[in-house]
């Protein structure tokens, strides 16, 4: 991931010049120049924008982090459509010279290429609506085989991928804790990814995580970005706020005369960053009381592999944001089993949160935001 992060700069270079060579460049003359500029701009926002989204420093770096994110959701639908009209193009011709046909009409060729900065903006004015809207409430059901009857309705809301940083602040985050109170729900769950930046920083905005509650408590997994921001400092500020942080452990929750195993593991990745978070769902499982329901919290659907053998019936995961924007969803599933939505691998169910928040641009194209309640029920 890191050595990733390391060749974007030039990835983003080469993606900028690319649509200024087939959207400013033809244009000519002072058109030409102004295009490229715009790209140039465009390219130099994303780069400080990312560079100044952890940084200790407030106002000035949140502006910048607004502005970058901004800007890299305004290419991305620029870029996808430079390239969807390229693949048209091609087909064009390459059906002309097949079947004998007439080439595009050069009028037509130029209104699409005039066209796509409009349709870009377009898309990205309707992605920051979806993005900073409240997440609505997505009901779910699940039938678990063997529940008691005493758990038959019981109700999990899941949040996940809040993702509180640079552009997703305190007012967000209370709107969000604010709809899942009035689900008034047996337990709530956060399947990782609630921050991107260290405790410093974000303390004051993720303090209405505290007001959160449910009949038998809140539950809460590491994902990846915890590790990047400092786990353990998180741990400590979470366990503060009065949620209970499960890691590679469970807890036995007591309704009536029935029993509700609830677990949680470490991020899939977290022993790159710690050897004593290594995620591990056998562990987790570990002292279970056998013959009662088992759901574990995991911030990748990956984890499934490892969870099904160990014995659990759901597992509720994240991570995935369900792609956030198109075409992004299409690449998801290259490292990711499932990408959004309830599905069964052997005797266990998964369930993926197409997540509450968002990261990096306020954009969502296709894959909306969701504050999850899942309601058990008898098979």
């Amino acid at each position: 991931m890191r050595r990733w992060f390391a060749r974007l700069p030039i990835i983003l270079l080469l993606a900028h010049v690319y649509a200024a060579v087939r959207l400013a460049v033809p244009a000519g003359g002072i058109a030409a120049f102004a295009g490229a500029a715009l790209m140039l701009a465009c390219y130099v926002a994303v780069l400080i924008g990312f560079s100044r989204r952890r940084s200790q420093a407030s106002g000035g770096s949140d502006v910048a982090a607004w502005a970058g994110f901004l800007a890299l959701g305004l290419f991305s639908s620029l870029f996808v459509l430079t390239l969807l009209r390229d693949v048209v193009l091609c087909v064009w011709v390459l059906g002309s010279f097949a079947f004998g046909l007439h080439g595009m009409p050069e009028a037509a060729v130029d209104l699409s290429r005039r066209a796509i900065p409009w349709l870009a903006l377009v898309f990205s004015a309707i992605g920051l609506v979806n993005a900073r809207r409240r997440a609505p409430v997505l009901e779910v059901d699940v039938r678990l085989p063997g529940l008691p009857s005493a758990l038959a309705g019981f109700t999990i809301v899941q949040l996940t991928d809040i993702h509180v940083g640079p552009t997703i602040k305190r007012g967000y985050v209370q709107a969000m804790v604010d709809a899942a109170n009035a689900q008034q729900a047996d337990a709530i769950v956060i399947t990782g990814d609630v921050v991107d930046g260290s405790v410093q920083q974000l303390t004051e905005h993720t303090r209405p995580l505290g007001e959160l509650q449910a009949r038998h408590g809140v539950f809460l997994v590491t994902g990846n970005h915890e590790y990047y921001a400092g786990a353990d400092a998180w741990v400590a500020e979470f366990r503060r706020l009065g949620l209970t942080v499960l890691l590679n452990e469970h807890v036995v929750i007591q309704q009536g005369d029935a029993r509700l195993v609830m677990a949680g593991v470490t991020d899939f990745n977290a022993a790159s960053f710690s050897a004593r978070h290594a995620s591990d769902p056998a562990r987790a499982a570990a002292g279970a009381p056998a013959g009662v329901p088992r759901i574990l919290l995991a911030h990748q659907p990956r984890t499934m592999f490892a969870a099904e053998p160990a014995g659990f019936d759901l597992q509720l995961s994240g991570h995935t944001h369900g792609g956030q924007f198109l075409p992004w969803n299409w690449f998801v599933p290259l490292q990711q089993p499932v990408v959004a939505g309830l599905h069964r691998h052997g005797a266990m169910q998964v369930y993926v949160s197409r997540g509450t928040g968002y990261w990096g641009p306020p954009l969502r194209l296709g894959a909306r935001s969701e504050i999850t309640r899942l309601r058990l029920l008898p098979a």
